[in-house]
């Protein structure tokens, strides 16, 4: 099908909505060794990407949007337009390589053409180079937009994916067992909305003055936190909760000492984030759309203990699986798409310029590749992921696995967040004391904490000011 669904749409129109916002989100993949020339990139690429049509497609709208978008070739692709290639200044930082990929993802995609670029980047110290794959939210979302870079591998030890290995993928028709709809429905839409209604509220509601939530402009900064995946989940298995618990517990650190940095008394602002939820079943992590779901947790900042706060996230979340919001968002999108799309665009746009007061961020985990993945023989040391910012959340984080490393991206506002590296060194803080708690240290040489993005803006507005 090439119909554009729902949320891809969406995504299109909240990125219309806002003149100042870019929806790209970008893998950035660093790898030892010297990078290969130019020619031979080229060609690796545009032989990688024949297996993926979606990636020689461009967004075609109809007139007064009387039916969905839709994929169509683009018929004078050019890999020019979506292959660059660029230096860092020497000493080739990893400070460096952030701010660069902060101008990559505050740029938009242009439309007339597919939605991806792929920028490498030579000149990292220690005789590294870079790869940033950036592609718009509505072509991929975090798990297959991690895909099409493990496409651009070389094949790994283990690979699952029948459409790597180029056998034919079963799919269950998009409609599949509606035929019990009728009489089905009733109980569907009761527990639809019965689950709706809390998300709903928390979307509408009036939250309290916080420098988190607010106006944002068109520059970014991004930051990369670095951790020892076997000892975050040395700590999940110690208080018995998951890796995910950890890992927005160590947000909530980060957020509250954001908030005290500024002079906001965290006791007062219930944080509200949206945290997305993956609806992809396995046999389609190479499709290239989005298939996400999500829920809004209060996080506790204003606990002061660490285990505390990672038992009142456990609990929090648990009660957010249990509730059924995630399928019932699901089953939304999946019957906005029989409807017609004139009243679903309609929707969107309203949606998209509704200025929310209720959520202050976002944090997404996307699961990568467990075994070591290399580039025509070059070794990927790490993965960093990072997610655009829109709708007055003037920070964004990413969080991403990769064989015994775990990666939080950062994305802030540049104006609005020039102490990113406060929430950063929060969440390292976070880690390392959950794990002397738990009696499984951190290790002295674990990955140190990144330098924000770029230099140190003007002191921030004075707390609260909107």
């Amino acid at each position: 099908m090439n119909e554009l669904r729902p949320l891809d749409t969406g995504f299109i129109e909240l990125e219309d909505a806002d003149r100042r916002i870019s929806l790209g989100i970008a893998v950035t993949a660093v790898l030892a060794g010297p990078p290969p020339r130019r020619e031979e990139f080229a060609a690796l690429l545009t032989a990688r990407i024949a297996g993926m049509p979606r990636m020689r497609q461009r967004v075609r709208r109809t007139v007064l949007d009387l039916a969905a978008p839709e994929w169509e070739d683009d018929p004078a692709f050019d890999l020019g337009h979506h292959l660059r290639w660029t230096a860092l200044p020497r000493p080739g930082q990893d400070s460096a390589l952030c701010e660069l990929v902060a101008a990559e993802i505050e740029e938009r995609l242009d439309r007339d053409r597919p939605l991806w670029e792929c920028v490498v980047v030579e000149g990292l110290a220690d005789d590294r180079w870079a790869v940033i794959l950036k592609a718009h939210h509505s072509l991929v979302d975090g798990v297959s937009g991690l895909a099409v870079f493990e496409t651009l591998c070389d094949p790994g030890p283990v690979d699952d994916a029948p459409a790597r290995r180029g056998r034919p993928v079963r799919k269950r028709p998009e409609h599949a067992g509606w035929a019990k709809l009728p009489t089905a429905l009733p109980a569907a839409v009761f527990g639809t909305v019965r689950s709706l209604v809390p998300v709903g509220a928390a979307v509408l509601r009036q939250g309290p003055v916080s420098s988190l939530n607010g106006p944002i402009g068109h520059r970014r900064r991004y930051t990369a936190v670095r951790l020892p995946l076997p000892v975050v989940s040395a700590i999940g298995a110690a208080y018995h909760v998951t890796v995910n618990d950890v890992v927005l517990a160590a947000i909530t650190t980060g957020y509250r000492e954001l908030l005290r940095g500024r002079g906001e008394e965290p006791a007062a602002h219930p944080l509200r984030i949206l945290v997305p939820v993956s609806m992809r079943s396995g046999h389609a992590k190479y499709v290239m759309d989005n298939r996400v779901s999500a829920v809004l947790p209060d996080l506790p900042v204003d606990r002061a203990d660490p285990v505390d706060r990672l038992r009142v996230v456990h609990m929090t979340m648990k009660a957010h699986k249990s509730g059924g919001a995630p399928g019932a968002e699901h089953l939304v999108l999946k019957l906005a798409r029989g409807l017609p799309f004139a009243a679903v665009a309609w929707t969107l746009r309203l949606v998209a310029r509704f200025p929310q007061h209720g959520v202050a961020g976002l944090a997404t985990n996307v699961p990568g590749p467990r075994h070591a993945l290399t580039l025509r023989g070059r070794p990927v040391l790490e993965l960093l992921p990072a997610v655009p910012i829109a709708m007055r959340l003037r920070t964004a984080i990413a969080i991403l696995s990769y064989h015994d490393h775990l990666v939080f991206g950062i994305t802030g506002d540049y104006d609005s967040t020039p102490d990113i590296d406060v929430l950063a060194t929060g969440i390292r803080g976070a880690v390392r004391e959950l794990a002397a708690r738990a009696g499984c240290g951190m290790a002295a040489d674990a990955p140190p904490d990144r330098t924000p993005s770029r230099p140190p803006a003007p002191e921030p507005r004075s707390p609260g000011r909107r």
